[in-house]
C-alpha cells in the first residue's frame, strides 16, 4: 500500500527541519558527498563538506549544479569572488578528516591542513584540490539563482574544466569508483512518518553496481 504526503505528517510537526523541507526527509533521496575547495581572500584555503548536487554533461560541456548553497558561508563568499574551485571526492577511509573541516572553519585557518588532510595545487584554476581525495574536479563559476526569491541558499552552476582522477580508481578492474572504497552519499535523514518520535540521523553510503545494461 501507498502513502501520499500533501502537508507535514502530524507525527514531525515539531521536528527541527535546519532549514531542510520536511519532504527531504521522507524521500530521503541519497546525494553524492564531496569537500568544495577554494582560496579565501586572505589566501587561506577553504574546504566545505557538501552534498545536494547532479551532475550533467553534453556536447559543450560537464557541469555540476550544487543545489543548496549558503549565501552567508565562505563557500559562497569565495566562489562569487574567486570564481573558481575545486570539488574533490572522498573514499570512506578520509571521511572523518573531511567532517573535520566543518570544526576547521575559521576565516584565517588553513581548513585542509588543520583537518588533517592535504592541499596541493590544482592544474587549470587557482583553488587547492585535496591531494587524499580519488577525484577532483576543477571547476569554474558560471551563474547562480534563488530557487525562490529571497532564499537564503542559492542553486549554483559550475563549469567542470579539468579531471584529476586516481588511476586504480578508474580502473573497474582495480578498484573502480563504487563500492565501499568509491563514491559516498549523503542519506539524509531517512525516517517513517507514519511512526516519527523525534530521533533520527543522517546515514554515510555507498553504491554496487547491480546489472549490466550491456553495450551501448
Amino acid at each position: 500500500m501507498k502513502i501520499e504526503y500533501s502537508n507535514i505528517p502530524i507525527s514531525m510537526g515539531k521536528m527541527r527541519t535546519y532549514g531542510f523541507s520536511w519532504m527531504d526527509f521522507v524521500t530521503a533521496i541519497p546525494s553524492p558527498l564531496f569537500v568544495v575547495t577554494s582560496y579565501k581572500s586572505n589566501g587561506m584555503p577553504n574546504a566545505c563538506l557538501q552534498s545536494w548536487a547532479c551532475f550533467k554533461g553534453n556536447p559543450s560541456g560537464f557541469y555540476a549544479i550544487l543545489s543548496s548553497v549558503n549565501k552567508s558561508g565562505h563557500m559562497y563568499q569565495t566562489l562569487k569572488e574567486k570564481g573558481e574551485a575545486v570539488l574533490n571526492f572522498p573514499s570512506a577511509d578520509i571521511y572523518d578528516k573531511c567532517t573535520a573541516t566543518i570544526a576547521n572553519n575559521g576565516f584565517d585557518n588553513d581548513e585542509i591542513t588543520l583537518s588533517g588532510l592535504t592541499a596541493e595545487a590544482a592544474t587549470s584554476v587557482d583553488a587547492p584540490r585535496i591531494k587524499e581525495c580519488f577525484l577532483n574536479l576543477e571547476c569554474r563559476y558560471l551563474w547562480e539563482r534563488e530557487i525562490k526569491d529571497g532564499d537564503t541558499h542559492v542553486l549554483i552552476c559550475l563549469e567542470v574544466i579539468n579531471i584529476c582522477a586516481d588511476e586504480v580508481h578508474l580502473d573497474e578492474n582495480i578498484q573502480g569508483r563504487y563500492g565501499e572504497k568509491g563514491y559516498l552519499y549523503n542519506v539524509h535523514y531517512p525516517i517513517n512518518p507514519e511512526n516519527f518520535e523525534g530521533k533520527s540521523h543522517d546515514w554515510i553510503a555507498s553504491l554496487n553496481k547491480l546489472k549490466d545494461m550491456g553495450e551501448y
